[in-house]
């Protein structure tokens, strides 16, 4: 072994407990942060999907159209502040009426944030950052995607679910893209008592952006999309 070769210090494990304590502090600050940023921004529509759609994708046009009409419909638009699905959300409300919200993240590689934010704000952890793709939604519009995309598709059905969170739409966009994982649903975790019959009206699968629009609508026209107290306080039990 070459003696001039210097190899990284050892910590010891008090000093990386000491981190770890120090550490909670900063995830308390991403909440604060965040949710002072983003309190005003209701009513808010989060759509998820791939991070690799190209700009001259279809996806990518239909997702730009329809977070076009929410904004203008007065949504705010929340996505994940990165490139393909995320940008399209963020560049369709950015030209709309409504605010355009990046809840960016940072990773080693692939994501760098979209020029098409009115309100970005940025994260260390996963975690933190999905509380505030739920905190502040009255509805989840799904794009096409990859693991990232099922990730926050699978966190939104738990939540609502086990009633951790209100009741909100779930629009999964495209039946082509979508509808092998929906009967897979039906056939395999409903067949074999994994989840309740009634939980798959938790999802809707929509094809045209001006239906996505009018879903969410219909959910909420026998109420206000205002939080109740008693889910004001279910939200605080994320």
């Amino acid at each position: 072994m070459n003696n001039d070769m210097k190899l990284p210090p050892m910590q010891s494990p008090e000093l990386m407990q000491s981190k770890e304590s120090w550490r909670v502090f900063g995830i308390m600050s991403e909440f604060v942060s965040a949710t002072e940023r983003l309190r005003d921004i209701h009513p808010a529509v989060s759509i998820f999907g791939s991070a690799r759609t190209p700009h001259d994708h279809p996806y990518y046009k239909l997702t730009e159209e329809i977070a076009r009409l929410l904004s203008d419909a007065g949504f705010s638009v929340i996505s994940g502040g990165g490139p393909g699905i995320m940008e399209a959300a963020n560049k369709g409300a950015f030209y709309g009426k409504s605010s355009s919200v990046g809840l960016n993240i940072q990773l080693p590689h692939e994501q760098h944030n979209n020029p098409y934010q009115n309100i970005s704000q940025t994260f260390h952890h996963f975690f933190t950052r999905k509380v505030m793709f739920v905190k502040f939604a009255s509805a989840y519009v799904v794009m096409p995607g990859g693991f990232g995309t099922m990730d926050e598709l699978m966190e939104a059905l738990t939540l609502v679910q086990t009633g951790k969170t209100r009741k909100m739409p779930i629009i999964l966009v495209g039946s082509k893209f979508w509808g092998g994982m929906v009967e897979w649903f039906k056939t395999s975790l409903l067949e074999e008592q994994m989840i309740a019959p009634g939980d798959m009206e938790l999802i809707k699968v929509i094809d045209e952006p001006e239906q996505v629009v009018a879903a969410i609508f219909k959910h909420y026209e026998t109420r206000g999309f205002e939080p109740s107290i008693a889910e004001l306080e279910m939200q605080l039990n994320l």
